[in-house]
């Protein structure tokens, strides 16, 4: 953000006294406003019954939306469910990973616009919390 202000008042006082800047100057003005952000960490979000929870991060690097969660509930017994869903080329796509105990996993895809998540409990569509956008 003050890169970006910096450089606007770079060119406006270069506008006002009629200065113009070095081609050094002008290439490292660019590439200062065309740096990606980190990303986004989100969660913990719960199933309805609070029995499971998910949090992670996600970023864009490249073109290309990535990423990364971590599943958590008790180990044995019942799974627990993250479903992603996401817009891409104009429809919405839709995907669930499983998850026992606690559990790391990722995925990239390019293209994407929006992402959101829910986790859920005991089932695929069971106990299933709050829907979260993410991206």
């Amino acid at each position: 953000m003050r890169k970006t202000l910096a450089i606007a008042a770079l060119a406006g006082s270069t506008a006002v006294t009629g200065l113009a800047l070095s081609p050094a100057a002008a290439q490292a003005a660019t590439a200062a406003a065309s740096t990606t952000s980190t990303g986004t960490s989100w969660g913990k979000f719960f199933s309805s019954d609070h029995k499971a929870y998910t949090f992670g991060k996600t970023w864009k690097s490249g073109g290309v939306v990535h990423t990364k969660w971590y599943g958590v509930d008790k180990v044995g017994g019942k799974k627990g469910w993250v479903w992603f869903e996401f817009y891409k080329n104009g429809s919405w796509h839709k995907f669930n990973r499983s998850f026992d105990g606690k559990v790391v996993g990722s995925w990239s895809g390019r293209g994407i616009k929006k992402v959101y998540t829910f986790t859920c409990w005991a089932g695929k569509f069971d106990n299933c919390g709050r829907k979260y956008r993410i991206y």
